[in-house]
């Protein structure tokens, strides 16, 4: 199983000029390091003294089951950080993040077994804002909310009453199960919560496939996007629910396809107060 876990900002991490990467491999089903990779790493401490790291990205290979690369992942992740803690500065806006999404695996698992630390360099810390995509804050309420924005954008822009598709987040057909994509979509809409205490939001679901929600599926569905906020600290009085069956389909039922099927299921939000 393809793990990625990850200590990183809310934001973003974009591959631009001025953040640097370094990484360190482990042994198989290990977290601690070798001595020859220790000592790269000291040696990494030693020169990136006043550096600032933005983020720690841990991985695991192809090897063993879900649940166990997601705990050798977070042990790979939480070793460096103690490693590096009150050696070089790390950015206080962090946040330890479990994605369990696939990466782009190396043919060497060797390369696989590793944890990525992401910096800038002091030469580039004025640039800090820059590096990162960090924009001044500014009032954008209002603005048109194009499909292509990221959902922290459209929340930002978007007005009480304003409902907003929830992309990439989709179910197993006629279940209330999420499909493994919608895992980094789903962090998505927990980093908003987390970042916006104020906000709070009706979760409406929606079916396919079927003249009528004879299992109330559609609210089931809603129940299991809050189920998961809750569960990662989100207060339920933040988040209502709702299901409205097959009544607002953006495609008509009988869908022609898939894809028309799998977009009819689905979950919106709804802003009810910001």
């Amino acid at each position: 199983m393809r793990v990625l876990l990850s200590i990183l900002l809310f934001l973003t991490l974009q591959t631009v000029v001025g953040q640097e990467q370094f990484s360190v491999y482990f042994d198989t089903d290990k977290h601690q390091l070798t001595p020859a990779q220790s000592k790269r790493l000291k040696e990494w401490i030693t020169a990136n003294g006043n550096s600032k790291i933005v983020a720690i990205h841990g991985f695991t290979d192809e090897v063993g089951s879900v649940g166990y690369n997601d705990t050798l992942a977070q042990k790979r992740v939480d070793f460096i950080y103690e490693q590096i803690k009150d050696k070089v500065t790390i950015r206080e806006d962090f946040k330890t993040i479990s994605y369990g999404k696939n990466f782009m695996q190396s043919i060497n698992q060797a390369e696989n077994r590793r944890a990525t630390i992401f910096y800038i360099l002091e030469k580039d810390l004025q640039r800090e804002n820059e590096i990162l995509g960090i924009q001044p804050d500014e009032n954008v309420e209002g603005l048109e909310i194009t499909d292509d924005l990221p959902l922290h954008e459209k929340v930002a822009r978007a007005k009480v009453g304003t409902k907003i598709i929830l992309k990439n987040i989709n179910f197993f057909q006629n279940t209330f199960a999420t499909v493994p994509e919608s895992q980094g979509a789903m962090y998505d809409l927990l980093f908003v919560m987390q970042n916006n205490p104020n906000l709070k939001i009706q979760l409406q679901g929606h079916i396919c496939c079927v003249d009528k929600d004879r299992r109330n599926l559609s609210l089931e569905r809603a129940k299991q996007i809050r189920r998961f906020l809750i569960y990662n600290g989100i207060p339920m009085g933040r988040v209502t629910v709702t299901g409205f069956g097959v009544t607002q389909p953006i495609y008509p039922i009988p869908e022609e396809n898939e894809e028309q099927a799998a977009a009819n299921r689905r979950v919106e939000m709804e802003i009810l107060s910001k």
